[in-house]
């Protein structure tokens, strides 16, 4: 199954504790809309620079 969709940032944090990708990304996206989004985008892109890639 793949875990990356656009950087891999809500798959890996849903690989890092077992759970479902599609919930973390759904949750993402609940919590971005819910603070005005930017502050999401933002967060989101320092994950993406900060988190190390996953090892096949």
């Amino acid at each position: 199954m793949s875990y990356r969709l656009i950087a891999g940032v809500c798959g890996g944090i849903a690989r890092r504790f077992g759970w479902d990708p599609t919930l973390v990304r759904l949750g993402y996206v609940l919590l971005s809309i819910l603070s005005a989004a930017f502050p999401g985008i933002l967060v989101y892109i320092v994950l993406w620079i900060v988190m190390p890639r996953a090892s096949s």
